[in-house]
């Protein structure tokens, strides 16, 4: 079931993801060469513990997952696509990195991803990841009364093939609200006009995730969390927390650019 949020709610989540945003931003910013994936999971609670702000991934236990997810963000390296698990990985110059976060405050959750080059970048990867950013705009920007659940996978979906990467099946974004996951979900790739229609009051993370190498394939690791590449190529996940309005969509878990 779609639960529709009142303008009191938005803003309320708007609070949450204004925590995320600086999450992220404090994750960008220590992210260095030879800095640990736990050193930026560290960085990340103190931002929420500063905030007063609780974390909706760490003991996150869904079907599929093993065991409870064991941090505060997801870290996702290279040929990880998503729910990398934070461990003492140090960076690598030319590392391509993917880092989920969500905050909970006041029992409201916002959910937000960015992907970024450590040290010298690749042409490839900067195009990967510029790419993933137009694909999460072209999303928010149809995401608006009016339109369905599918135009917003098709924007997606459309951004990505056209620069030839892959889009793993079965994995896109959701409802957000008290909880991180709710109804409905959002694909990264479909049918523009079908699926469920827009309405002020719907509450979306938005999140495109391409495969660079173009093929759609990709695999779990030996740690039941993490998400590979099939073809070893490299990946890149964006997201925001988006608030259908009669104004347009609202993003919030805006962050400020590093």
């Amino acid at each position: 079931m779609v639960e529709l949020k009142t303008e009191a709610s938005i803003d309320a989540m708007y609070v949450a993801g204004q925590v995320v945003g600086r999450a992220l931003t404090a994750v960008r910013q220590a992210a260095d060469v030879g800095v640990s994936l736990l050193e930026l999971d560290a960085v990340a609670r103190e931002v929420l513990r500063a905030a007063g702000a609780g974390s909706p991934f760490l003991g996150y236990r869904p079907a599929f997952a093993p065991t409870p997810f064991p941090a505060v963000i997801c870290a996702s390296v290279n040929d990880a696509i998503v729910h990398g698990i934070p461990d003492g990985y140090r960076l690598r110059d030319g590392d391509l990195v993917s880092i989920d976060c969500g905050a909970q405050v006041d029992g409201w959750v916002g959910d937000s991803a960015i992907s970024f080059v450590v040290g010298t970048p690749r042409a490839a990867d900067l195009r990967l990841v510029e790419t993933a950013e137009r694909a999460l705009a072209a999303g928010i920007g149809a995401a608006v009364p009016g339109n369905r659940i599918g135009d917003i996978a098709h924007a997606i979906g459309s951004v990505c093939r056209a620069a030839g990467y892959g889009v793993p099946d079965g994995f896109g974004g959701h409802g957000v609200g008290r909880r991180m996951h709710e109804d409905p979900p959002v694909p990264n790739e479909g049918r523009p006009g079908r699926g469920l229609p827009l309405r002020p009051g719907m509450v979306l993370a938005i999140e495109p995730m391409l495969i660079g190498g173009g093929g759609d394939g990709f695999h779990a690791a030996p740690d039941g969390w993490t998400l590979r590449t099939d073809d070893g190529s490299r990946a890149a996940h964006t997201e925001h927390t988006v608030a259908i309005t009669e104004a347009g969509p609202r993003v919030l878990t805006a962050r400020q650019a590093v």
